[in-house]
């Protein structure tokens, strides 16, 4: 009874090794996702030399593409921190302590807790919301005074929001 009391442990010890399949997929979907980010930003570039260089001739309005593509390459840069930390924090969490930092390391992917893990994620996550609000409040076409004032209360909402997760952040 012993024998398979301990083969049992051993067995679920080492089942906590299938979460390398979620951090090497969040790190290669991170990695992804800061490529098309950053090829989004070099052809919102190149599109921007070529408009000002008269060598586009389309009738674009070249500031509303080039936010609009800014916007969104910050979005997908947010989503890939989101993936990183993810990552990161799962490997720590359940795999083994990350060794090759040294004393100037950011603490930014030191994580200890789940907890931890779940507050960091949430900060990120809750940023790129804000970029995802942004952009669908650029391309929002105010028509009335109402749409103005729940435009308004929006981004009163998400001060708020900031302000309390940052004062969380500091206790």
């Amino acid at each position: 009874m012993q024998f398979l009391h301990k083969c049992f442990e051993k067995l679920m010890w080492n089942a906590r090794l299938f979460v390398v399949l979620a951090v090497i997929l969040s790190l290669l979907g991170s990695i992804l996702l800061f490529i098309v980010a950053s090829i989004d930003i070099i052809k919102a570039a190149k599109d921007t030399y070529l408009y000002y260089t008269g060598a586009l001739t389309q009738n674009l309005d070249i500031h509303n593409i080039l936010l609009h593509t800014i916007i969104m390459a910050i979005d997908l840069y947010l989503i890939a921190v989101v993936l990183l930390i993810f990552a990161f924090g799962l490997y720590e969490l359940f795999i083994s302590k990350i060794e090759i930092r040294d004393e100037n390391s950011s603490k930014v992917l030191e994580i200890h807790t789940l907890d931890q893990l779940k507050d960091k994620l949430a900060k990120v996550i809750v940023m790129a919301l804000i970029v995802a609000f942004f952009s669908k409040a650029l391309n929002m076409g105010m028509k009335t005074p109402q749409d103005m004032l729940f435009f308004a209360i929006s981004i009163f909402a998400l001060s708020i929001g900031l302000y309390f997760l940052h004062k969380d952040s500091k206790h």
